[in-house]
């Protein structure tokens, strides 16, 4: 062959080349990047965890996979001692529900409310609903220059609000006496001041944080006794029944769209810091 041809086919391949570049190998999709694709990497491939340090990375999986275990031994050993895999897996069903219910009822996101703050626990379980509608919680949290906490803050569609829980002795009525909130003989109208010094305070702050003036509605939620009414204002703070918590942020007049909720919260984030 010539230099010519030569040549000739050595142009041609080059422009083959170019036109046709070669593929990458795809990328083998690991079993972590299916059930946890905020662990994926995206940058370093070498970096990479296995599958073993995700899962103890995550606490729900951790969870699930305590309640898993825990049904699975229970179906095996029942059904060993009475011969009947039917009734082994349906125990077994029966614990995996009854400890996913528990766990959700008990577990806080304030580790100081596991144990004689039942009203709290309460109110938090109630405000977890609330979230999957849009509404953004803060718990626990101090106010600067005082001593008070605010229990739980709440920003959503309908405003924001201030929540604190109490936990009453139920044999003893409530009594609403010429602005006066009574509990058997006693007032409390020392507890009703006290919260709505709180949310004026976190008014303050969290407006001063974000720029510009807000509005935040103070509320005592009471638990134990009974009440004849599910929600009454006294000394401008909202008296509900501890129970109706949901109910009562839904008669918020306020009407915020997602990006105010948001710019609200980030800012009682930084204004009001955590309790614990």
């Amino acid at each position: 062959m010539d230099g010519s041809n030569l040549s000739d086919v050595e142009s041609t391949t080059t422009e083959n080349n170019r036109r046709s570049p070669e593929k990458a190998p795809p990328r083998t999709q690991r079993p972590e990047d299916l059930f946890f694709p905020n662990k994926r990497e995206k940058k370093d491939n070498s970096e990479r965890r296995p599958l073993y340090g995700t899962l103890k990375d995550n606490k729900t999986a951790r969870r699930w996979a305590v309640r898993v275990a825990a049904a699975l031994a229970t179906a095996l050993l029942v059904g060993l001692l009475t011969s009947s895999w039917r009734v082994g897996a349906t125990l077994g069903l029966i614990v995996l529900i009854w400890t996913a219910v528990y766990d959700m009822r008990h577990r806080s996101e304030v580790p100081q409310w596991r144990r004689g703050h039942a009203a709290q626990r309460k109110t938090e379980a109630q405000l977890k609903l609330m979230k999957q509608l849009g509404y953004r919680v803060l718990h626990a949290r101090s106010v600067p220059t005082g001593d008070g906490q605010i229990d739980h803050f709440v920003v959503g569609r309908r405003g924001a609000f201030t929540i604190d829980s109490e936990s009453w002795d139920k044999r003893l009525p409530l009594r609403n006496k010429l602005e006066k909130l009574y509990h058997g003989r006693f007032s409390k109208n020392e507890r009703i001041d006290e919260a709505l010094d709180e949310a004026k305070r976190a008014e303050e702050l969290v407006s001063a944080e974000l720029g510009r003036d807000i509005s935040v509605r103070p509320a005592l939620a009471i638990y134990g006794p009974g009440m004849p009414w599910d929600s009454h204002r006294l000394r401008g703070v909202d008296i509900i029944t501890g129970s109706k918590v949901r109910r009562w942020l839904r008669t918020g007049r306020d009407r915020m769209d997602e990006t105010e909720i948001e710019e609200i919260y980030e800012a009682a984030k930084k204004a009001l810091p955590p309790r614990y």
